[in-house]
């Protein structure tokens, strides 16, 4: 039987810290789009760290329709802290373990 690991959660609503100072798993993402397309880039350690992710956002100018991303496998690693930089996008939640 495989191991058990609690998945946390972490919304913004603008670019900032989904974990502080620690190596996490990114496991999926909800966000809402924007009225104009935007994106979401996933940093390891902080806001000057490495990209390791980016989501693409689309133009949401009529409703607010959420976007769920499910990460394949283990997800994936961050070795010091999970930053978001949140460019045109209304709302993210990030799931990390």
């Amino acid at each position: 039987m495989a191991s058990q690991t609690d998945v946390l959660s972490t919304r913004l609503a603008a670019s900032g810290d989904v974990t502080v100072s620690a190596r996490a798993r990114l496991r999926g993402v909800w966000l809402v789009p924007g009225t104009t397309a935007g994106s979401v880039a996933f940093k390891d350690g902080g806001s000057s760290g490495t990209t390791l992710l980016t989501l693409d956002t689309p133009a949401n100018a009529t409703s607010a329709v959420p976007i769920y991303i499910l990460l394949p496998g283990e997800g994936q690693l961050f070795r010091t802290s999970i930053y978001a930089t949140i460019t045109n996008t209304a709302f993210v939640t990030a799931f990390w373990s």
